[in-house]
């Protein structure tokens, strides 16, 4: 659907968020007579009036009746496409569109990589971008890793590195490339159950004239096996990771001590990131050296330094509990106290239980809304290691001060989304950083985004 079909039409926003806010500029800025009702919280009432005086706000979550006022919903990445309102509307003729399939209607000729996954996603997204622009290419970095793609509306690049959520997966087309760097089990509030979840991902490879996959996953793998197009990354025969280094094939290009960004599960990304600028048609070898001058991305195993003779890590962004265990990983052979928990998707943390069993941490902390669960799934299992449950999280940082020895680390890879007490991981993050000691708004957002 372009934008210039909602002309006449009897359209709404829901949700006023990011996403939402730069739905209504574009409208506004393409159908400036086109009046425009948004949906969103009560608590937002007052910024989106402020926001767009010619708005009719509403603030509560539209029900079947509300939605059949309109022609056209354009809905924001948070609001579940699976939402019963949501059906029964659509099932009456609602035409349901997002800023996202917006964006790819109005420009079917940009070269667009789209990067999604469980984990690693933002990182191999931003690296892709990175080592373009290290070649010299006009490139955009956009969508779930903080840039909504109608913010660049009207603009142009040489090259589009995307990231998409399992909630724009669907909406996405067409793409030179997608990417997917993981799939494990994540969102069952939004999907509603892990198959689901799982098919939601993979729309994304129906959208892409050529697909890109962790070749070291045996559940994508499989999940991929009929794609005709699909190329794998993390096998020797392409960029993989092996006796200390990223390589092409047998050829060693890039030592893993010069990578800015710590952990194995951060050297596959970059190989993902080279793989995919590789099947676009670049010299991932010539751009492979920009590697070692990438910042990481903040939240995601970010060193906040020292404080009371132990070393802080943010992890915010470690909402999966395989987030978690890679996270851990990278920081093997120290002394770590883990903080784990918060709001509650259900997800299964068995995997963390039989893996702290064999290589436990130093201490753990389970705290938030699914803490109780997590305590309960860590116990099942023979644990070597302090485990206590407490409610929140700063009670969380001061149990790990206290159990954390001299030299050690506290590590908050949370394994779970922060909604139980925070508005989202930026939030928590942040609120981590000044509960150990640091300024929390000294942590900068991500660096790169829009085109350049």
């Amino acid at each position: 659907m372009h934008i210039v079909e909602l002309a006449d039409r009897r359209v709404a926003i829901w949700g006023f968020g990011r996403e939402g806010q730069a739905a209504i500029k574009a409208l506004r800025k393409r159908l400036p007579q086109l009046p425009l009702t948004l949906f969103c919280s009560e608590g937002e009432l007052a910024s989106a009036q402020a926001f767009d005086a010619a708005l009719t706000v509403h603030g509560h979550e539209p029900d079947a009746i509300d939605l059949a006022a309109f022609d056209v919903v354009v809905k924001s990445p948070g609001v579940s496409a699976y939402k019963p309102a949501l059906l029964a509307a659509r099932e009456a003729g609602l035409k349901v569109t997002s800023g996202t399939a917006l964006w790819f209607a109005e420009n079917p000729q940009a070269r667009v990589v789209a990067v999604t996954g469980t984990k690693g996603k933002s990182t191999t997204t931003a690296l892709l971008a990175h080592l373009a622009r290290a070649l010299g290419l006009r490139t955009a970095l956009a969508g779930n890793i903080g840039m909504p793609l109608l913010e660049l509306d009207g603009q142009s690049a040489e090259l589009w590195a995307i990231e998409l959520s399992s909630f724009q997966t669907g909406e996405a087309g067409p793409l030179a490339l997608g990417v997917i760097t993981s799939l494990y089990e994540e969102h069952l509030d939004w999907h509603g159950s892990r198959e689901r979840y799982v098919a939601d991902k993979l729309k994304l490879a129906d959208a892409a004239e050529q697909l890109l996959v962790n070749g070291l996953q045996a559940t994508l793998l499989d999940k991929t096996s009929d794609y005709p197009q699909r190329c794998l990354f993390g096998q020797p025969q392409g960029w993989h990771v092996r006796d200390g280094f990223i390589c092409r094939a047998d050829r060693k290009v890039f030592a893993l001590a010069e990578l800015s960004v710590p952990g194995e599960h951060n050297a596959l990304n970059a190989c993902a990131a080279l793989s995919a600028l590789e099947l676009m048609g670049y010299d991932a070898v010539k751009a492979a050296a920009a590697l070692a001058s990438f910042h990481p991305l903040p939240h995601r195993l970010q060193p906040l330094g020292q404080r009371d003779g132990l070393y802080w890590v943010n992890d915010s962004i470690g909402t999966t509990p395989q987030a978690t265990l890679a996270a851990l990983n990278s920081l093997r052979g120290q002394a770590v106290t883990v903080i784990l928990g918060g709001h509650d998707r259900g997800v299964d943390w068995s995997e963390v239980a039989a893996a702290m069993g064999q290589q436990p941490p130093h201490a753990i902390v389970v705290q938030g809304a699914n803490g109780p669960r997590i305590a309960a799934a860590l116990q099942a299992e023979p644990l070597h290691c302090a485990l206590e449950q407490v409610a929140d999280l700063p009670t969380a940082v001061a149990r790990a001060r206290e159990l954390t020895p001299l030299g050690g680390y506290v590590l908050l890879s949370p394994g779970a989304p922060s909604f139980d007490q925070f508005h989202d991981y930026t939030e928590r993050g942040r609120r981590f950083a000044e509960l150990a000691g640091f300024d929390g708004h000294a942590i900068t957002g991500i660096e790169g985004l829009g085109i350049r």
